[in-house]
């Protein structure tokens, strides 16, 4: 073997170890993200998808006086390992797409460092990316939440919610549905929250004259939770019509024939304000998730480096 050869296997091994440190800590991050979150997003799916509670502090106060405290985990151990997954993929794919976008920058003569449309492109690649696993998941975690109290229940737990999801209108009909929206919204969500991260975190590391590995992990709570809340004010109607597709009945009972017919009857039934009904706990939700996934993956990696 070469030297040219030595060097280009050694280059792979050693893309393949950051790939894999990159996974590992997206999945700590996830599990961190959805322990922190779960109770916020039950309250916003409720919000999104009826009307029989006014306000997310009304919401909140009927979900543990007609159902207790355990039911703001309804639906729990589908994001937990499925989560952990989807985060583990999108901090995989952001940083595979940011290694090419510095090779190939590097390889035209400019400097590696990526600009703030590489950045989006990154993320949106992300989102693209994390969709396969995110839109069957989050439809599953949305009929748990949603489903009627106690004896009326539709669904025993997570495998039977996808085989009778998969027996009313198959895998792709059923399991998928909403997976247009959810490409849309996971390609501008993911796309603005790297963004805005790395932005904060470069901004800070420029502004104090240090490296980005010694921003205290205070600081990268807190910018992690700004780009969680810019995440959502970006995409939060894409989330509001996905909600609203993956609670849909089927057959007589379904309402909305496409993303584009949720879309006009949202605007018609409930004008603008439809497509930000929920937006004030999701917000509350986003700081402290968004926080801890992002210190948590930067102390992750820190670690394991």
């Amino acid at each position: 073997m070469t030297y040219a050869e030595e060097v280009e296997v050694r280059d792979e091994a050693q893309g393949l170890k950051r790939t894999l440190k990159d996974l590992f800590a997206g999945a700590v991050g996830g599990v961190a993200q959805v322990l922190l979150g779960q109770p916020f997003d039950i309250v916003k799916v409720r919000l999104q998808t009826t009307s029989q509670y006014s306000n997310a502090l009304d919401a909140a106060s009927k979900i543990y006086k007609n159902e207790g405290p355990l039911a703001f985990y309804k639906g729990t151990l589908t994001p937990l390992v499925g989560i952990g997954a989807c985060v583990s993929v999108q901090f995989g794919a952001f940083h595979y797409a940011r290694r090419a976008f510095e090779a190939r920058n590097t390889a035209s003569g400019a400097p590696a460092h990526l600009s703030y449309a590489q950045y989006y492109a990154a993320g949106a690649f992300a989102g693209l990316a994390n969709t396969v696993l995110s839109s069957p998941i989050e439809h599953i975690r949305i009929r748990l939440q949603t489903q009627p109290h106690g004896a009326a229940r539709l669904y025993n737990g997570p495998v039977d919610c996808v085989r009778k999801l998969a027996s009313h209108a198959g895998v792709f009909r059923g399991v998928y549905r909403g997976t247009a929206v959810t490409w849309l919204r996971e390609a501008q969500a993911y796309g603005v929250w790297f963004t805005t991260f790395e932005f904060l975190m470069n901004s800070d590391a420029r502004r104090n004259r240090i490296r980005r590995e010694d921003i205290s992990t205070l600081k990268v709570a807190l910018y992690g939770g700004l780009a969680g809340e810019a995440l959502w004010i970006a995409s939060y109607p894409f989330d509001v019509v996905k909600s609203k597709m993956q609670s849909d009945g089927f057959g007589a009972g379904q309402r909305y024939k496409s993303m584009r017919d949720c879309f006009r009857q949202t605007w018609k039934g409930e004008g603008v304000r439809g497509f930000w009904k929920g937006l004030g706990p999701t917000l509350l939700r986003a700081m402290p998730v968004s926080a801890g996934t992002f210190a948590t993956v930067e102390l992750t990696m820190r670690l394991i480096n």
